[in-house]
């Protein structure tokens, strides 16, 4: 049996670009051609029927029984996602496609006759084309497997269940070998800002890596006609929630491209109750790794340091 260390080392002196094979790509474009129907119905049946993180159970069952249908394996993940092998088996290279299933908790106002049934639920994000365009593109690969095989490539196909949570489903992907003898990795995201028909791409990140913040204050409260009892808290959390970000951004370097922005807002039920718990939460995005792994304690030692400045001890 080949070692994952041989296969990559064969690998790399054995690359394989599109280029190589004008032919296979156009025969692909044709079959994709050929769904065209099929594949807008399916992503507006993904569309009517969102699904919120680690819920997928509907999307990952369309998507199973669509590539098992064509004679494609799918293996199911934990609860919900999947991934799908085709090709050689022993490739010289592997390329997945990745696609995530999530909707988000938004009502949906479009009026489209497509739209969401799913009350508060909604595919704003446009995860129900991910799916569809990755499973479009399985299903068109898989009607030329036979070159697929001759060439000695795989495509491994990944659906991804919650990626609009944190942490996400792209953990879950990984711990079960989704990405174990995997070459390239391709994923392609909606964005308004680019016409239909094009795709927009750069060098180097187009998107951030993320996670979520959370700053929980807690202290003594009282009336707010004697705030001078009192440690503030309401205070204390708008200097957090309009310096901890402006402070951040003088102590990381620009080109790592952070930005914390706050989701939530929350201290205290009356207007003249000075509440004993404050707290906020938002999320960080950052596109570079290295910076990645500083900026937590980074930032719980700017936001000690404003609250040590901010909330008045009693007298």
């Amino acid at each position: 049996m080949t070692t994952p260390t041989a296969r990559r080392a064969r690998r790399a002196d054995d690359s394989w670009t599109p280029r190589e094979d004008p032919g296979i790509v156009e025969t692909v474009g044709r079959h994709v051609e050929g769904m065209a129907e099929r594949l807008v119905q399916l992503r507006r049946t993904v569309h009517q029927q969102p699904e919120l993180s680690w819920h997928e159970l509907r999307t990952t069952a369309l998507v199973t029984d669509v590539l098992t249908d064509a004679g494609v394996e799918v293996t199911a993940l934990p609860g919900t996602g999947a991934v799908a092998d085709l090709g050689h088996p022993d490739p010289r290279v592997r390329i997945a496609l990745r696609a995530d299933l999530d909707a988000l908790p938004l009502e949906e106002a479009t009026g489209l006759p497509f739209a969401s049934r799913t009350h508060g639920v909604c595919h704003a994000c446009g995860h129900d084309v991910h799916t569809v365009g990755v499973l479009g593109a399985g299903l068109a690969l898989k009607a030329v497997e036979d070159e697929l095989v001759r060439r000695r490539i795989g495509v491994r196909l990944l659906f991804q269940p919650a990626e609009e949570t944190i942490p996400g489903g792209a953990h879950t992907v990984m711990e079960h070998g989704g990405l174990d003898g995997v070459d390239r990795l391709l994923a392609v995201h909606c964005d308004p800002s680019v016409d239909v028909g094009s795709v927009g791409l750069r060098v180097g990140p187009i998107t951030a890596a993320s996670d979520s913040v959370h700053v929980a204050l807690t202290g003594r409260g009282g009336h707010t006609s004697r705030p001078h009892l009192t440690q503030d808290l309401t205070y204390a959390l708008g200097k957090v929630v309009t310096e901890v970000p402006a402070v951040l951004s003088r102590r990381l370097d620009p080109r790592d491209g952070a930005t914390l922005v706050w989701g939530m807002v929350r201290a205290g039920s009356a207007p003249n109750i000075i509440p004993t718990r404050a707290e906020c939460t938002g999320t960080l995005r950052i596109l570079d790794a290295d910076a990645w792994h500083s900026t937590g304690p980074l930032i719980e030692e700017i936001g000690a340091r404003w609250w040590r400045r901010t909330a008045s001890a009693p007298r």
